[in-house]
């Protein structure tokens, strides 16, 4: 059985290198090509055909293999649905800024958290995905684009703390300087709020960007859509919060999804400014998705506008994000979805 060769760091490259009788030096060698994306040994063009065959018998590259492809015509946001070598697919959406190129990528196969407004925990959860595979998404897409990606966001499929030692492998690979080089400072990841995790998070001081999906107030509405509220509730989430700010110093993102009649009252957000006083935050504002069988439909421009006005009031700051690539649903979840169905099933991808 051949082990995942690219979830590996360069210092245990090297042992298992050593363990071959190779000089230690291959491991920087076969390490850089890993993360420039081959797919293949024989692309290791300075690495003898020996080792080479050495490696084919002990490892495989993980890849991510293009299974459709959606594209914007308005702001050229790229949705991809990936494959990996045991057939389960994952999406990832590329979106491009003045700044450069943001890639939001998926950490798992499905999602475990169950939150009712979201398409991905509708078709259930497979599995964890691999540092490999993380890395194997932004590489798909920079090769092609033919581009640099500068920016990482883990907010696709799944809850990235639920899957907490793959990230942390991920995170430490993507921002090697012999790897993709992308710095702590350029990665966001999202969480619906597993409290321990956020906690062991803090103490690590990464100086990425933690962003906290939290899309209600109280525990009464957090409940009804968030089941992860039943376990975690928004008090101990929110002490949580405050917590990893103190340590790390770093503001946190609260995601709020605005949905019609539901949590974007201004008794919603009084409550919410006086629950995240004295936290280091700002709050992220997203006019809901629609996806089938919620019901739910987005806030009108109006109601989102008072909301913003009533946290301002009280000294939080907020924003509504920009919307990209609304013409092909680019929050993820829905391709996967659509190719589980049964009218699905041996359609050719465009």
């Amino acid at each position: 059985m051949t082990s995942d060769i690219k979830s590996m760091y360069e210092e245990e490259l090297a042992e298992e290198l050593r363990a071959m009788g190779e000089p230690a030096y291959r491991a920087r060698q076969i390490y850089q090509w890993l993360h420039t994306g081959v797919k293949s040994f024989d692309e290791m063009t300075n690495i003898s055909k020996a080792l080479r065959k050495k490696l084919v018998d002990r490892y495989y590259i993980s890849s991510a293999a293009i299974e459709k492809k959606l594209v914007s015509d308005y702001d050229d946001t790229k949705k991809y649905l990936f494959s990996f070598r045991d057939g389960e697919m994952v999406e990832s959406v590329l979106m491009k800024y003045h700044h450069g190129y943001t890639s939001c990528i998926s950490t798992q196969a499905g999602c475990k958290m169950g939150c009712t407004f979201c398409a991905t925990g509708q078709s259930g959860f497979s599995r964890n995905l691999t540092a490999s595979e993380m890395l194997a998404q932004l590489q798909a897409e920079q090769q092609d684009n033919a581009i640099r990606i500068s920016n990482v966001v883990l907010m696709g499929m799944g809850e990235p703390l639920d899957n907490y030692d793959n990230v942390l492998r991920f995170l430490r690979l993507v921002s090697s300087e012999d790897g993709m080089n992308i710095g702590m400072r350029h990665i966001s990841l999202s969480t619906c709020g597993i409290v321990p995790k956020i906690y062991e998070l803090a103490e690590l001081k990464l100086q990425l960007t933690l962003s906290v999906s939290l899309h209600a107030p109280n525990d009464e509405i957090r409940s009804r859509t968030m089941p992860v509220n039943r376990k975690y509730n928004i008090g101990q989430l929110l002490e949580a919060c405050r917590y990893y700010t103190d340590v790390t110093g770093r503001r946190i993102s609260f995601e709020y999804a605005m949905i019609d009649g539901i949590n974007d009252s201004d008794q919603c957000a009084a409550e919410l400014a006086k629950r995240l006083r004295g936290i280091i935050s700002h709050v992220n504002l997203i006019p809901v998705n629609a996806v089938d069988g919620t019901g739910y439909i987005k806030s009108k421009k109006d109601r989102i506008q008072s909301f913003i006005k009533i946290l301002g009031q009280h000294g939080v700051t907020a924003t509504v994000r920009r919307t990209l690539g609304s013409d092909i649903n680019a929050s993820c979840g829905q391709l996967r979805r659509a190719s589980q169905s049964p009218e699905t099933k041996g359609e050719n991808p465009e």
